[in-house]
Order: structure tokens, then C-alpha cells, then sequence
């Protein structure tokens, strides 16, 4: 396993070096690309292409609300809320590194995103990013779980985000992905998991747009309580900014814990209503 994980996080690396991404950077003219698929950093909850700017630091808060379901007894979720604090950091234009932390089982994360390639104007039709994520769950407890281990808290996930803009109003996204828990509740479970995404962006006015992704699990456990990921948001382009709000059938805001651990149903009203705000240090 130890060695399955290794490969798995040199990947992207091994990847980027072969096409010699950085050097074409230097040497393709910026106006050949198209412009970016979407404006925000994640379509809902998934990643999307979009790339920190290089040298440029982003703050992002995430907030994340209890079940609307509740109604007034927890006030439409406002009593549950989870909260994550993301650091992104751009080395370069196709290079990100991120750390952040969330109130959902106290996870700490590091991320790193690579451009792989990119959509060029009458040239190659898609964005591909990969996406590569360690956390640490640093809820999990030693009375209630004997024995525990350092290595149980950890978990992994690698995904490839290949985006298209299919016209100056439209961009779709397929995001295949595996993750990996080093500890999972439902014995039956398999600790590795795959899902497909799907998302995409419609513009409806210069500062709005209508955003979605689903997550489609693969090898889920029949007898797993979790369901399906599926978040509708509308993104709001401020001042150059995005403030992103959303509802979605799950609460958790980590890749593993959204694709895995979402609890929601939209067709009982079990959903959570959520908001990503961001501000740019250059």
C-alpha cells in the first residue's frame, strides 16, 4: 500500500516532466489559450481548473451550515456549522501548493495542483489539472478506538480535472478520482474508493453564474449510510473576487470527506447551504 501511495502522489509529477509544461509556458504566446473555464477555484465542492496566479497567495474560508432540515430547532443549520481555512500559494502559473484546515474531524490538509495542459484556441480542446491531497484526521479517538496508530488518521486523494469551454457562456468537467482512508468506520467498506465527477459553469450575466458538480461513487458499500455528492451553487464575480454560495447533500468539505462521508438527501430536504469567500495577496 505504502508503495501504491508513493506512485500514486508522483504521478502528476512524473507527468508534468514529461511534457515539459513550464518550458512551453515560457515560449507560447498567453492570448493562443482561451480563458479560464471557470473563475472560481472549485466549481461547488470539487476542484476546477482555475490556477493560482504566480506568486500570488489566496485566503479561502469555507462555511459550510447544518441540515436545512432541522428547521428552527437548530435555526436551518446555522447551530451546526463547519468551517475550513485553505492557504493557496501559486510557485508558478501551472504550479499550486495548499495548506488548510477544517472543523470536520479536525483535519489538517496540504494540496498540490499542476497544469498539466492547456485549451488553446483552434489547438488542443481541453484544461488538465491534477489534483493530489494528504490530511490528517486528528479527531479520531484513542479510547473509543484501541489501538489506533499514527498512519490511521491519514488519508490521500489524486484526481484529474479535464475541463472544456464549450462556448463563452458554458465550461464542463469530468474529474475522475480516486481517494484513500486509512481508517473507515463500515467494515464493508473498501478503504479505497473511485468516483467520477461530473460539473460544469453556465454564465448567465457578466457577474453571475449558475455552477454544479456530482460525484458518482463506484464501489460503495451496500450497506454504507452515504450517499452521492451533488451541490448546486451560483458564483458572484466581485471587484474581481468570487464569492460562491451554494447547497449540497453533503457537509464535509474535504475531497475524502464530501465524496465519502456525505450524509444529505435532496430528496427529503436534508441539504446544506454553504458559502466560499476568497481574498488575493500578491
Amino acid at each position: 500500500m505504502k508503495h501504491l501511495i508513493s506512485l500514486m502522489l508522483l504521478l502528476p509529477f512524473s507527468l508534468f516532466s514529461q511534457n515539459d509544461l513550464l518550458a512551453e509556458l515560457d515560449t507560447v504566446a498567453v492570448d493562443t489559450y482561451k480563458s479560464a473555464a471557470f473563475k472560481g477555484l472549485k466549481i461547488v465542492n470539487f476542484e476546477s481548473t482555475k490556477m493560482v496566479s504566480s506568486k500570488e497567495l489566496y485566503f479561502v474560508v469555507s462555511h459550510r451550515f447544518g441540515s436545512i432540515e432541522t428547521g428552527f430547532e437548530d435555526f436551518f443549520g446555522l447551530d451546526q456549522a463547519v468551517t475550513r481555512l485553505n492557504f493557496i500559494y501559486g510557485i508558478s502559473d501551472g504550479i499550486n501548493i495548499g495548506i488548510s484546515r477544517s472543523s470536520f474531524q479536525k483535519i489538517y490538509e496540504s494540496s498540490l495542483k499542476l497544469r498539466l495542459v492547456r485549451e488553446k484556441v483552434g489547438g488542443f480542446p481541453f484544461t488538465i489539472v491534477s489534483s493530489s491531497n494528504i490530511l490528517l484526521n486528528t479527531a479520531l479517538d484513542e479510547v473509543v478506538l484501541p489501538g489506533l496508530e499514527f498512519n490511521n488518521r491519514l488519508g490521500y486523494t489524486t484526481q484529474l480535472l479535464i475541463s472544456k469551454k464549450i462556448s463563452e457562456g458554458l465550461s464542463l468537467q469530468l474529474m475522475p478520482t480516486f481517494f484513500h482512508d486509512n481508517y473507515v468506520a463500515i467494515n464493508e467498506q473498501h478503504n479505497s474508493q473511485y468516483v467520477i465527477g461530473f460539473g460544469g459553469r453556465q454564465k448567465l450575466t457578466k457577474r453571475f453564474s449558475l455552477n454544479f458538480d456530482y460525484g458518482y461513487h463506484l464501489n460503495r458499500a451496500d450497506i454504507s449510510p452515504f450517499k452521492n455528492s451533488l451541490s448546486i451553487g451560483v458564483d458572484i464575480e466581485t471587484g474581481g473576487h468570487v464569492f460562491q454560495l451554494h447547497f449540497t447533500n453533503a457537509q464535509p468539505m474535504n475531497t475524502n470527506g464530501f465524496l465519502g462521508q456525505g450524509t444529505g438527501d435532496w430528496a427529503t430536504g436534508d441539504i446544506f447551504f454553504g458559502f466560499n469567500l476568497s481574498r488575493v495577496f500578491n
